[in-house]
């Protein structure tokens, strides 16, 4: 009797150890993600305690790999019955060990299958971002749905509009009822958000529903930024602030046409490179990691190693920029009639020791040069001829004793005198003689225009072009104090006028010229 009753305790100690997918995490889970996910679990009275404790184990199995805590995963669990019960919230569990208890400790609701309330609960109390208690400000937020299928009442319009608030809906049913409300209801895709399973085989979706959720709070915990010809900073959540350790860092470049292995002196998580190693302080953020080549692809991993937690290994891949020689663009500005800004770049004073710059006018003007430091990235070339068009040529003397040169074609100004002078000598009550001198310069033509005092006057034949042989002429039947302006009109614009206005005692609206 004795050695049977001993038998049966082994058997259910055996039956009570919690299952061996518990003691490791699998790898990539820990430090992956950051979100809120919230389980809806029905517990009513169409689900056994039976299939309520599989619920709950299966719950168990399915978070234990994710890190916990306010930079990482965060998890509550509301329960369906007559009237729903929020176990936990997001702020309650920052600890596998507390949220594993708490799992154990859950009681079934019991009585109707309310889950319209439980999702006005669910919004309420924890999927509104900034609420008390609620979710965190900008990061994913996840319902996950365990149901038995069973009358789960008008959820179409609840579920709809939590998924148009940005919450990503996903569904596991023990039954095999309701599939067209289940599917309607789920984010899609809804191959990856939602299954159907019995009840004794909920363990085979644990890794798919998994991945799920990691797809969707998923993490860029690492990134790469600043990327240069020969260097990056690889930037991180400083995962161990307020603990003890430090972060790992080895990065070198990733084979062309494999994986490669690593042996020795080589990373496993660099190609089978040799690489190179940094180390930085818990408290630190990012690294600058230099001495890398042009147009090379690079993998650079990261683990945070310390004696207080456990963390996974990041990884990362980017490419550097290709080698830019300087001067790769010259570019022109501050022009004028006699001068002109030439600006070149990139700035590598560190690459280039001079520069230099050799312009002359086109078509066959004469060179002139001038050699400036490799710190230098313009100059102003000056007694310039106007209205021309000159080749200008840069040329970078590197220290690896490389030479690049580049020119671009760069157009002074043209000069364009103002007119000398304007007089207006009236004949008559309504006619006005018109004369101007001219500056220098090659002349297009005049511009001249005439308006009245008031603005109800202004019409057609206001403005007119004349000849550059032009030096005067005669306007008629002009309004009263009108004013009159020449202006002359050069290749490129028109240069400076002069404006007078004619006195006269006459009421006419008319006018014209001659």
């Amino acid at each position: 009797m004795e050695s049977h009753a001993l038998a049966t305790w082994v058997l259910l100690c055996a039956l009570l150890r919690p299952s061996g997918t518990q003691d490791t995490a699998p790898e990539g889970v820990l430090n992956c993600c950051e979100g809120d996910v919230l389980f809806l679990l029905d517990s009513s009275g169409s689900v056994s305690s039976y299939e309520h404790s599989r619920m709950l184990t299966f719950l168990s199995e399915l978070l234990l790999p994710f890190s916990l805590g306010e930079d990482q995963v965060r998890v509550g669990l509301l329960q369906v019955g007559t009237k729903p019960r929020l176990e936990f919230g997001f702020d309650t569990h920052r600890s596998q060990s507390g949220l594993q208890g708490a799992l154990k400790d859950v009681k079934a609701v019991r009585g109707d299958t309310n889950t319209v309330e439980a999702l006005r609960m669910a919004k309420e109390l924890a999927l509104t971002p900034g609420a008390a208690g609620g979710a965190r400000e900008g990061l994913p937020r996840v319902l996950v749905w365990l149901t038995d299928g069973v009358k789960p009442g008008d959820v179409m319009g609840p579920m709809a509009r939590l998924r148009e608030e940005g919450v990503a809906v996903l569904v596991v049913s023990t039954g095999h009822g309701n599939y067209q409300v289940l599917k309607q209801v789920a984010t899609p895709p809804v191959e990856s958000n939602l299954y159907f399973v019995d009840i004794d085989d909920m363990s085979i979706i644990t890794k798919d529903l998994r991945d799920a959720i990691i797809e969707i709070i998923r993490a860029e915990r690492i990134t790469v930024r600043d990327v240069a010809t020969d260097s990056a900073t690889l930037q991180w959540r400083p995962v161990l602030s307020g603990l003890t350790g430090y972060y790992d860092i080895r990065y070198s470049p990733v084979p062309t046409g494999g994986t490669g292995v690593g042996g020795s002196g080589t990373s496993p998580g660099t190609g089978g490179f040799d690489y190179q190693k940094l180390s930085q302080p818990a408290d630190s953020s990012s690294a600058r990691l230099t001495g890398l080549k042009p147009d090379t692809t690079y993998s650079a991993t990261l683990t945070p190693e310390s004696n207080d937690q456990a963390f996974n290994t990041l990884s990362i891949t980017f490419r550097t920029k290709p080698d830019v020689l300087s001067p790769s663009v010259v570019t022109v500005s501050e022009s004028g009639q006699t001068s002109i800004r030439v600006s070149w770049g990139p700035s590598q004073p560190e690459r280039v020791t001079s520069y230099h710059v050799e312009y002359s006018a086109l078509p066959r003007g004469k060179l002139h040069s001038v050699t400036v430091g490799g710190t230098q990235d313009s100059m102003l070339l000056r007694d310039l001829q106007p209205d021309t068009t000159y080749l200008v040529t840069v040329s970078a003397r590197h220290a690896s004793g490389t030479e690049k040169a580049m020119s671009v074609k760069v157009c002074t100004q043209e000069v364009t005198p103002a007119l000398a002078d304007l007089q207006l000598t009236t004949v008559g009550s309504d006619e006005v003689q018109v004369e101007w001198r001219s500056g220098a310069g090659a002349l297009r033509g005049y511009w001249l225009t005439w308006e009245g005092q008031r603005s109800s006057v202004r019409g057609p034949g206001s403005a007119v072009y004349l000849p550059p042989d032009s030096l005067s002429t005669r306007l008629t039947r002009l309004p009263p104090a009108a004013r009159v302006c020449v202006s002359p009109i050069y290749r490129t614009a028109r240069g400076e006028g002069l404006c007078c206005t004619a006195q006269f005692h006459s009421n006419a609206l008319s006018y014209g010229y001659k």
